[in-house]
């Protein structure tokens, strides 16, 4: 594993840059600031290598931005409505850095998340493949949260499963969880023009709509009949035009979608991606029950990526594997509390092929 420095923290420490690679070109670049992929290079039907995620060309950029490009999310991923939430009897309030429609949220961990962290690495060998290895102890009270929580994120390349995620995480008081990455997606290439060309598959007949603020209501609906239905393959841009009050709430898509397989024991098929003019197909494979579908709705052109081009509206799609948004206020939607002696496990897997 070849390791470099990727530029100056606030605090004045030096982030790091891992480069994983196999011999078939695929490759990942992943930086210990915010356990973030940078750069993932996959090959198109005729070899050819591009990168196919949104991303800054140092960590100061990271710094500067907060588009969320590629990082570790926690200690909840997505939205907490008002940032508050009871939990046993007791009320948490979180910092507020979401604010849609006039109501306010928490979102990704709040302001100074997981993405904002230095983690501790250490490189591995996975059956004979290269991995790394993440860590970081989030305290008790870090961004109102209760407990400490020791967070491990290993990453690693095969030629069967791309680039997996593994996630661990135990506590020492009740918390809630959600962990993700948040990697924006163009499997055209990085800064090759928008996604709506991309062809989408979700294994999803459920999604969970949402408020003008992007909070989710409660329900549990049904996707056939309305543009959100993506269970056989679809075309982007042709279902992002179709007139629903649900599109329209978040400028797009930005919903999350309910997996049929649940929460399987092992990582079940979640998503395809397709992009016809590269051939490269994505399929993505979770444990998590649900998966964030967002269009690049809030991109426009003002964040210039790593090939020094900018990225406009919809230049890159993301499917955040998760549990649902704000689940700490849903006692209908699956639990995300963790508990003393429990260990939180989720894994996602990101594989590739091209025809």
């Amino acid at each position: 594993m070849n390791t470099q420095p990727f530029g100056r923290l606030p605090d004045g420490r030096t982030a790091q840059l891992f480069t994983l690679k196999l011999p078939s070109g695929l490759q990942a670049d992943i930086t210990d600031y915010g356990g973030t992929v940078v750069r993932l290079l996959v090959p198109d039907r005729t070899g050819k290598l591009d990168d196919i995620v949104l991303g800054f060309e140092s960590a100061e950029k990271y710094t500067a931005h907060s588009a969320f490009f590629g990082c570790t999310v926690g200690r909840y991923a997505n939205r907490i409505a008002a940032g508050r939430f009871s939990l046993d009897g007791r009320t948490y309030q979180l910092p507020t850095n979401g604010l849609e429609a006039g109501q306010p949220c928490h979102l990704h961990g709040g302001p100074q998340g997981f993405h904002r962290q230095r983690w501790s690495t250490e490189s591995l060998q996975m059956n004979g493949n290269p991995a790394l290895r993440l860590t970081y102890l989030s305290r008790d009270g870090e961004a109102g949260y209760p407990g400490n929580l020791t967070v491990t994120v290993v990453y690693s390349l095969s030629i069967e499963q791309g680039l997996r995620i593994d996630y661990t995480a135990t506590c020492d008081q009740p918390t809630p969880i959600n962990l993700t990455n948040h990697s924006y997606f163009n499997l055209a290439g990085e800064g090759n023009g928008d996604i709506l060309g991309h062809r989408l598959t979700l294994m999803a007949a459920h999604y969970t709509p949402s408020t003008t603020g992007q909070i989710p209501t409660g329900e549990i609906a049904e996707v056939a009949g309305t543009p959100f239905d993506f269970r056989s393959p679809e075309t982007i841009g042709n279902r992002i035009t179709q007139p629903h009050p649900q599109i329209t709430n978040g400028a797009g898509f930005d919903h999350n979608f309910v997996l049929d397989a649940g929460q399987p024991a092992h990582p079940a098929l979640a998503a395809i991606v397709y992009e016809q003019n590269s051939g490269r197909r994505m399929e993505i494979l979770t444990t998590e029950p649900g998966v964030q579908f967002y269009s690049g709705n809030y991109l426009d052109s003002s964040l210039v990526g790593k090939s020094g081009r900018p990225y406009p509206k919809r230049s890159g799609l993301c499917l955040e594997t998760q549990h649902y948004p704000d689940s700490p206020n849903q006692p209908g939607f699956p639990s995300t509390i963790l508990r003393p002696g429990q260990t939180y496990r989720s894994t996602t897997v990101h594989r590739f092929s091209a025809k």
